[in-house]
């Protein structure tokens, strides 16, 4: 998970650098065509299995679907605001994952984590207020990415102990190379999905961004296959400061006081209730936790 979040803002940072030369359904095309090329070597030479089975295969496409649709709104919300403050605005992804159990699970979520959950959603407003008086709208395109991440977790927590990371990965790849390819041929002209000749270096930074990509979220899948999501958890919010660090030594960008406070706030809700569930968790047979 560590990796993941060392990899996972790099190559963010490389697609800020792209996104402005291309397109970003060209970005995200490139992104899983290299993780596809990548991957099905390793799973024919060293025999690693393919999800099979109705069951697994629906939800590995769901998953696919979730992947396209989070880089998708990650890219474009990066053409738009700075790196530590995108990245600080999907974290209130935990306290959706946390209301979605409540909502369509049915789990039981006391005072105190929806305290929690309150005071994220003020943190992460705190990151977005001053974005979206600077850019608009887009300044909320990070929520959606936490959404849509946060479904793309539960997904992924679902069949990660059941599938080979690779195989899963490398699947995912070749699922996703014929969608978004599609798109961009049926819809050429349009800013989100236009196509650019590729000239000079820029080959390497492509095939940088894509095998950034597949390595961070190969290291995340396998990480949910080893250690409980209770251990992991926390250890995804040093992506924040990470990503503040890529973001100042590549672009020059630091967070203003007021997202700072923000980004703080988020942070420490967040931690609150992994920690918490984390200690309800060691319960034995606890009453309902609060």
């Amino acid at each position: 998970m560590l990796g993941f979040c060392v990899l996972a803002p790099l190559g963010d940072a490389m697609a800020k650098v792209l996104g402005n030369d291309m397109s970003v359904g060209f970005l995200v095309f490139v992104r899983f065509l290299v993780q596809a090329a990548l991957l099905l070597p390793l799973v024919w030479l060293l025999k690693y299995p393919l999800p099979s089975g109705t069951r697994l295969l629906r939800l590995t496409a769901l998953r696919t679907a979730l992947h396209i649709a989070g880089i998708t709104l990650m890219f474009s919300s990066l053409q738009y605001l700075e790196l530590a403050d995108a990245i600080a605005i999907a974290f209130v992804m935990p306290f959706i994952m946390l209301l979605l159990g409540k909502i369509f699970l049915n789990e039981f979520v006391g005072p105190h984590r929806l305290v929690a959950c309150s005071i994220g959603f003020i943190g992460t407003l705190l990151v977005v207020q001053p974005n979206f008086v600077e850019v608009g709208l887009p300044a909320l395109l990070p929520l959606g990415v936490a959404v849509v991440f946060a479904l793309f977790m539960l997904v992924t927590r679902k069949i990660a102990k059941d599938v080979d990371p690779i195989g899963l990965q490398a699947l995912s790849g070749v699922m996703a190379v014929p969608v978004v390819g599609a798109a961009l041929l049926i819809f050429p002209n349009t800013t989100l999905l236009a196509t650019q000749p590729i000239v000079g270096n820029v080959w390497w930074l492509l095939l940088v961004l894509g095998g950034l990509g597949t390595l961070a979220h190969l290291l995340m899948t396998w990480s949910l296959r080893f250690a409980p999501s209770a251990t992991l958890a926390p250890m995804q919010y040093l992506e924040i400061p990470i990503g503040t660090v890529i973001g100042y030594l590549l672009f020059k960008d630091l967070p203003n006081g007021l997202a700072a406070l923000g980004i703080c706030i988020t942070m420490a809700a967040g931690l609150y209730i992994i920690l918490r569930e984390r200690a309800i968790s060691r319960r034995p047979e606890a009453a309902p936790a609060q």
